[in-house]
């Protein structure tokens, strides 16, 4: 039987990097609004473990984002799916990732893909052309390492 599984990524900032990867992927932020509001009526949490943006209130240090055809739980509005979660972190990035997401453009997109991935604040590292590869890797605003092929 297969498992159901989300990438989850230590970083300073959550709600900035998740809105990163949300427009990198095509992806959604998801809306924790519901979510919330149960914790807050419950106790579990308050108005410091939250904040609103874009009109949807959202944890401090959780944000994830999620494919947009996949399922959403209505009750919490987490996704089903293919998704990344950004937690925070005290400490910094300190090493290569040994962990990282490939974007499949082709050979016609790429490059225009990594040009809009530099406008949305991501950086190009070097160009690999090796062992029949050819592929761009970047880092994004928090310099996670990803490959653009």
């Amino acid at each position: 039987m297969a498992l159901e599984w989300k990438l989850v990524v230590d970083c300073a900032d959550p709600l900035q990097l998740s809105r990163f990867w949300a427009s990198a992927l095509g992806y959604e932020v998801e809306d924790n609004s519901a979510l919330i509001d149960r914790l807050a009526r419950e106790g579990a949490v308050d108005e410091r473990d939250y904040t609103v943006v874009d009109g949807h209130k959202a944890f401090r240090e959780l944000a994830a984002v999620r494919h947009p055809d996949d399922p959403v739980d209505e009750f919490s509005g987490t996704g089903l799916g293919r998704r990344l979660l950004f937690q925070a972190v005290p400490e910094p990035k300190q090493a290569k990732n040994r962990l990282y997401i490939d974007l499949h453009a082709g050979p016609d997109r790429r490059d225009a893909e990594v040009r809009r991935l530099t406008e949305l604040g991501a950086k190009v590292l070097h160009q690999v052309r090796a062992r029949g590869s050819d592929h761009v890797t970047m880092a994004d605003p928090e310099g996670n390492e990803f490959d653009v092929q």
